[in-house]
């Protein structure tokens, strides 16, 4: 499974992005989806993830209210729409595929990674 993420950029702040992730297997389709972040000289921390069917959502506190995940699972793709974004969301933004149907907070859970997008968020 390869992963594309694309859909960063510079914003300002108070503004909105959405990233996608589209994956270039349809296995992919039953496995939970998470975005993770990474900003400099900080560790890789989980945003958002979903489950397989798109029924089950989790969001980690810094991003619930203003980040939504979602997936089209025709098009292989989860997005990520990012609303009210901070400095603070600055970071590099990585999708990931996780080994079972539902998506964990625990990054060593997911075995398939995309190579990331970058999103600035200028105050």
């Amino acid at each position: 499974v390869q992963l594309q993420a694309s859909g960063g950029g510079l914003v300002q702040a108070g503004g909105s992005l959405r990233l996608s992730c589209a994956a270039s297997a349809r296995t992919s389709s039953n496995n939970g989806v998470g975005w993770f972040r990474q900003a400099p000289g900080k560790e890789r921390e989980f945003a958002a993830g979903i489950s397989w069917n798109g029924a089950s959502t989790t969001y980690s506190d810094s991003v619930k209210g203003r980040f939504t995940i979602s997936r089209d699972r025709a098009k292989n793709t989860v997005y990520l729409q990012m609303s009210s974004l901070k400095p603070e969301d600055t970071a590099v933004y990585y999708c990931a595929v996780s080994r079972r149907a539902y998506s964990s907070t625990d990054s060593s859970q997911y075995n398939y990674w995309g190579q990331g997008t970058q999103v600035t968020v200028s105050s």
